[in-house]
């Protein structure tokens, strides 16, 4: 009997980065399956309308739960500023900016990007009861601002390119 051979994930990190140093990081975060969990289902006239502005999507509950997640991750991280997000049907992304000091009490883990993916996952599975997330997430150092400006563009167009979207399903 042939034994079964599990796939090894690539390892998408940059070896010996330090993720919790200051920096903008583009993360995405995506739903398990592609599940559009997110956005109410919008029927009729109004599904033809532009989305303008992240404060006009119709999200669901649990986008709204989403939402409200994101920005609690200030609260919990003094040295962490969500600059710009927007939440699609099946994904999120985010800019993450992360400053060089933490002021405050001494924390017993220092603040890194895969530490508050985890809380911010967490926090969301325990209220809405079930996990809906991907295992992991995306990442991508921002190192200037020609690309942070790109990726801002990409992030406020995003609803409006939602059917040309690699994530549409």
């Amino acid at each position: 009997m042939k034994s079964l051979q599990l796939q090894k994930r690539k390892n998408i990190r940059l070896k010996d980065y330090n993720y919790g140093s200051q920096g903008a990081y583009f993360i995405t975060i995506c739903i398990k399956e592609r599940h559009n969990l997110l956005w109410e289902n919008v029927v009729g006239a109004s599904c033809a309308r532009p989305c303008l502005h992240s404060s006009d999507i119709p999200l669901s509950n649990i986008g709204k739960i989403v939402e409200k997640e994101i920005n609690k991750i200030e609260s919990f991280y003094n040295n962490v500023v969500i600059d710009k997000y927007v939440v699609m049907p099946n994904h999120i992304h985010l800019i993450i900016i992360i400053n060089d000091t933490e002021s405050g009490r001494p924390k017993v883990a220092p603040t890194t990007i895969s530490r508050i993916i985890q809380q911010f996952k967490g926090s969301i599975t325990k209220q809405i009861g079930f996990s809906m997330w991907q295992k992991l997430f995306h990442d991508h150092i921002i190192r200037n601002e020609a690309e942070y400006i790109k990726i801002l563009k990409y992030i406020e167009e995003n609803p409006l390119n939602w059917k040309s979207d690699c994530y549409y399903k």
